[in-house]
């Protein structure tokens, strides 16, 4: 099997990643002390943009890529954002759990500020990756690499978010329209993530419609349902009326972490952004579609 070695600035920003992520992971391993839980899932973003990026790399050295299952033209720059906000995550996620409370352990301190450092880089590294891969106007590539397609990694990835915050405690059970919010969160998420799939899978032309025609009703139908969830979730959880609290509750300064109403707060904001995603992401889908046209 031939080896295929095309030097090129894509290739040296994918090498880069992987050093970063292989020191930032063995520094942590090795000198970090982390506990479970936290720290577990930063090294599982570590590893898992390691092994993604390792994949590529190889399946792109040996000239694989029309053996793959995969498209081609949107798994490595899907890859690549998701890795990108992985990354972000855990360089924003490690210092705040690891990096307090650890000055006076100097030698530990040091090596999860490494750890971050590298982290940081890392991230740096798939967001160059994002940029140089992402289509150029008039250029044909897969509707990954597109606008709307980046942003619908951005989507999913905040969906998620909102999920972790509003699982623990459960945020939305207390009015039926906590229930609503949270029946348009898993909505669009579950939709955002099969259009992903399609694309990925190379599966967008076995649909009985247009596939561009779906994705414009589709970002339409979500913005909609997104602004109705923006004004309804800050009114019911912070609107006195409403049975809400305005105040931040003065046991919150005490609890370690982030306490209910804090949840609460982030996942308004964060639905926020998510509507601003999704309201870009229509602009962008009927730009497309009407190019495509």
């Amino acid at each position: 099997m031939p080896v295929v070695l095309k030097t090129s600035a894509l290739l040296w920003i994918r090498l880069a990643a992987l050093a970063f992520l292989c020191v930032a992971f063995s520094i942590a391993i090795h000198g970090g002390k982390l506990p479970h839980g936290t720290g577990d899932f930063c090294i599982f973003c570590w590893g898992l943009s390691f092994s993604g990026t390792l994949l590529v790399i190889l399946v792109e050295l040996f000239g694989l890529q029309t053996r793959a299952p995969v498209s081609w033209k949107n798994f490595p720059i899907t890859f690549a954002c998701y890795a990108a906000l992985l990354c972000l995550s855990a360089s924003i996620i490690f210092p705040l759990y690891f990096l307090k409370g650890s000055i006076g352990q100097s030698e530990v301190h040091d090596f999860r500020l490494l750890s971050t450092i590298f982290s940081c880089l890392a991230t740096v590294a798939y967001l160059g990756e994002v940029i140089l891969t992402k289509a150029r106007p008039g250029e044909v590539s897969g509707y990954m690499a597109t606008t709307p397609g980046l942003l619908k990694a951005l989507e999913t990835f905040v969906a998620c978010i909102i999920f972790v915050f509003i699982s623990e405690p459960v945020l939305y059970d207390h009015h039926y329209t906590g229930k609503y919010c949270m029946s348009v969160y898993c909505i669009c998420f579950i939709v955002s993530t099969v259009i992903i799939l399609l694309c990925i899978s190379g599966r967008t032309g076995c649909l009985p419609f247009p596939f561009t025609r779906f994705l414009y009703t589709y970002a339409m139908l979500a913005v909609v349902l997104y602004l109705s969830v923006t004004v309804i979730w800050p009114v019911f959880h912070f609107d006195p009326r409403h049975g809400g609290q305005k105040q931040r509750p003065h046991n919150c300064t005490s609890t370690m972490g982030l306490c209910s109403w804090d949840k609460a707060m982030a996942v308004a904001v964060l639905t926020g952004v998510n509507f601003i995603l999704y309201l870009a992401d229509l602009i962008y889908t009927n730009r497309l579609m009407f190019v495509s046209t």
